[in-house]
């Protein structure tokens, strides 16, 4: 019965899902954040390197400072996710498997996002 189908019908369903736009500028927006947000955070660590803990909790209890690590860490989860779903839907190609993966990636990305971000505002807020 396929054979009576015609070309169209055949890949319908099958093609461009009209997300690739939008997802390959999600991707360069982010690693355009993650550049100056990233060297921030190096400076930051560098900055800090040898200083005691109340250095260190007193330089991260700052609201600017919170708030530049949030942006940070929401870029690079961002960023970390969409980059290994590209990975999994090029390389695994049985169906199943992709929907698990892609579901792990993204509650991945979600349980790390939250865990960090969990992590400054209790600092923040201290």
């Amino acid at each position: 019965m396929k054979a009576m189908k015609t070309p169209l019908k055949r890949v319908r369903g099958l093609g461009s899902a009209n997300e690739g736009t939008e997802h390959f500028w999600q991707q360069r927006m982010t690693a355009l954040a993650n550049i100056p947000l990233t060297l921030f955070f190096v400076g930051s660590i560098a900055a800090l390197h040898g200083a005691d803990y109340n250095t260190v909790m007193s330089y991260f209890s700052s609201p600017i400072v919170t708030i530049l690590m949030l942006l940070t860490v929401l870029s690079a989860v961002i960023h970390m996710r969409l980059g290994m779903q590209i990975i999994i839907e090029d390389y695994i190609h049985n169906e199943g498997t992709k929907v698990l993966a892609l579901m792990a990636n993204t509650f991945f990305a979600v349980f790390v996002g939250l865990a960090c971000a969990y992590a400054l505002i209790k600092i923040g807020v201290s």
